[in-house]
């Protein structure tokens, strides 16, 4: 049973007191919400929630304990986990380790004990908010220094791989822009037989094109999209030569390289019950996702993108295509895993853009 205490304290002066688990060390970060009931895993180890507090909605975490196969990466880089009440003793096969024991591993503190839906609350009524995760009962200080704190920019340039590798197929030879990617990206590519080489968030355009691709993957990642500068001026250098796909930060990052404009979201969308609407179709897909920005649909005119997916609890921009060549994206993650796999479809489409492109250039 947890019995050593430990506090939540958020910038708008209020405090959480719950219980201690995991990692020992104080953490301070940006705090959000991830309503999920499954892929408690999956969601702590995925990059895009570099230097965030993820608070689940959800009630009960941990029961199905951690396993070795369906972490996104192998050291994630959330910086606190935040729940109602977590299971130390998990019932099931696959289970190699209890919550505790991962996040203690990976010098992640948690907190338990605590009214998550009165944080899940606050942060959609005042948007996501600056908060720490310590032990230490002075808390008047941390409140002052979190009102005037400001988060480092380069979460991107610290999670991205260092060197490129790769992960062989028989198929279309991908190169998979790593901003932060998850682990399922190369997994979806690889069930279609492609050979995926996974390059450094820096990697040129001119590098990328001596690699003689097929196509080219912009994967998912932390923070603004706009700090990410070399990303978005590769892809410029890219729309035209061959074919692209994005994911969630991908996607925006093509936004910014065509002249769109991206916006910070209030409280973002973090969960996988999202429904999104195929402007195509009129088919309803439900989506995992996990961002907090967006691309302005209203600056998409005059960059050559139409939309082709929207939100339908926000009408926010979830998917865009080029009218002109063969890119497109969408906010959402089509590779989730838990679940649910509506979009998984669209690694498909990007094998078929990718065969389509072929044949042309070889005619």
């Amino acid at each position: 049973m947890l019995t050593e205490k430990r506090y939540l304290v958020l910038e708008d002066g209020t405090v959480y007191e719950g219980y201690k688990f995991g990692g020992d060390r104080t953490a301070e970060g940006e705090l959000v919400f991830n309503t999920a009931m499954t892929g408690a895993q999956e969601i702590i180890t995925d990059l895009s929630y570099t230097d965030q507090i993820i608070t689940f909605s959800y009630p009960l975490i941990g029961n199905t304990g951690v396993n070795t196969e369906d972490n996104e990466t192998l050291l994630p880089s959330a910086r606190g986990v935040v729940v109602r009440e977590a299971c130390n003793e998990p019932s099931n096969f696959r289970a190699a380790e209890s919550l505790d024991s991962f996040l203690k591993r990976h010098d992640i503190p948690g907190i338990s004990g605590v009214d998550t839906r009165s944080i899940t609350r606050k942060i959609r009524d005042k948007g996501v908010l600056k908060a720490v995760m310590t032990d230490d009962e002075n808390h008047d200080e941390l409140i002052e220094l979190l009102q005037t704190a400001s988060f480092r920019t380069d979460q991107v340039k610290r999670v991205s791989t260092k060197s490129p590798y790769i992960s062989t197929g028989p198929g279309h030879r991908v190169v998979l822009i790593d901003y932060g990617k998850k682990e399922n990206i190369v997994r979806s590519l690889n069930a279609l037989d492609c050979d995926v080489t996974v390059v450094p968030h820096n990697t040129t355009a001119e590098e990328i094109l001596r690699m003689r691709p097929d196509g080219v993957m912009l994967s998912n990642g932390p923070g603004n999209p706009e700090d990410v500068e070399a990303g978005i001026r590769t892809v410029k250098n890219l729309i035209g030569k061959v074919p692209l796909f994005g994911i969630c930060l991908g996607h925006q990052l093509i936004g910014l390289a065509c002249g769109a404009k991206t916006f910070k979201m209030k409280f973002g969308h973090r969960g996988s019950n999202q429904p999104v609407i195929n402007l195509a179709t009129g088919k309803v897909e439900i989506t995992a996702q996990n961002h907090g920005f967006a691309i302005d649909g209203e600056t998409l005119n005059s960059t050559g993108l139409e939309i082709t997916h929207t939100a339908l609890n926000d009408k926010t921009v979830e998917g865009i295509r080029h009218i002109k060549h063969p890119v497109f994206s969408v906010q959402y993650h089509p590779e989730a895993s838990a679940g649910p796999h509506d979009s998984e479809y669209l690694f498909g489409e990007f094998v078929n853009m990718m065969e389509i492109e072929k044949e042309a250039n070889n005619a």
